[in-house]
C-alpha cells in the first residue's frame, strides 16, 4: 500500500488536512475528557459519527439534555450542505465499486475540497486515491482525539483558540483550490452569498441562507464555469 502511488499522491494531497484535524480531533477528545466523560465515547464517536463541528456541539447536546428530535433537527440543518455539494461527486463515485459506502460516510468538506482539485494521472488508481484520501483524513481526526483523551485524562489546559484551527484549514484549501482552477468566480458567488445572508436573515439561519443562495448563483452562471473550466482545460493548465 505505501508504495501505491495512490497512496502516495492521497497522502502528499492530505497534509494541509493533518494539520487542521489533529487539532481539531485533539481539541474534542481533550474537552469530552476533562468535562468526565469515559474515554471511550470521543473516541467512538470519531470513528463512528465522524462529524466535525457536529461532535463539538454534542457537548452543548449532552449538557442541556437534549432529546433525539432536536439532536436529529440541529444535525440535519448542521450538514445539509453536504447534500449539497455531494451531488458534484455522482459521477466520480459511480464507479468506486466497494469504497463508495465508506467514501459517502466519510465526505466531509475538507476531503471534497481535495476530492475536487484531484489532476488526472494515468499512474493514479483514482478509486483507490479516494479511498486513500478519506481514510487518512479519518484517521489524522481519530489520533487526534485518542490524543486529546489521553492528555485530558491527566491534566486540565485552556483549549480557548484551538478552534481557529478549523477556519485556518479552509482558507488553505480555498487558496489550494484556486491555485488548481485560476476560477475567481465559483468564490465570488460564494462569498457574495455569505454576505447576503449575513444581511438578510438571522445567526441561526444564516449557512442554510447562504448554501442556497450560492447554489442558484452557480446554476444561474453554469454556462459562464463551464466555459471557464474548458478554457482552463484547452490552455493545459
Amino acid at each position: 500500500m505505501i508504495k501505491d502511488p495512490a497512496f502516495k499522491a492521497a497522502l502528499k494531497a492530505s497534509m494541509p488536512v493533518l494539520m487542521g484535524y489533529s487539532v481539531l480531533g485533539f481539541a474534542f477528545g481533550l474537552l469530552m475528557r476533562s468535562q468526565g466523560y469515559a474515554w471511550y465515547l470521543p473516541v467512538a464517536m470519531s470513528l463512528l459519527i465522524y462529524a466535525g463541528t457536529l461532535q463539538f456541539l454534542a457537548l452543548e447536546f449532552f449538557r442541556a439534555k437534549a432529546g433525539m428530535w432536536e439532536i436529529f433537527v440541529a444535525s440535519i440543518f448542521i450538514n445539509i450542505r453536504q447534500a449539497f455539494y455531494g451531488l458534484s461527486l455522482l459521477k466520480q463515485f459511480q464507479k468506486t465499486g466497494r469504497f463508495k459506502p465508506y467514501l459517502i460516510f466519510a465526505l466531509t468538506d475538507e476531503t471534497y475540497a481535495l476530492m475536487t482539485t484531484l489532476k488526472p494521472d494515468a499512474r493514479i488508481d483514482q478509486r483507490r486515491y479516494y479511498f486513500y484520501l478519506a481514510a487518512l483524513n479519518q484517521s489524522y481526526w481519530v489520533l487526534g482525539t485518542v490524543a486529546g483523551v489521553l492528555v485530558g485524562g491527566v491534566m486540565r489546559f485552556d483549549t480557548r483558540g484551538l478552534d481557529f484551527s478549523l477556519t485556518a484549514l479552509f482558507v488553505v484549501l480555498a487558496m489550494e483550490q484556486y491555485r488548481q482552477r485560476r476560477n475567481l468566480l465559483p468564490f465570488l458567488i460564494g462569498a457574495g452569498a455569505s454576505l447576503a445572508a449575513m444581511v438578510l436573515v438571522s445567526r441561526d439561519r444564516m449557512l442554510i441562507t447562504a448554501i442556497g443562495l450560492a447554489l442558484l448563483g452557480m446554476l444561474a452562471l453554469r454556462g459562464r464555469l463551464n466555459e471557464d473550466e474548458e478554457a482552463e482545460g484547452g490552455t493545459g493548465e
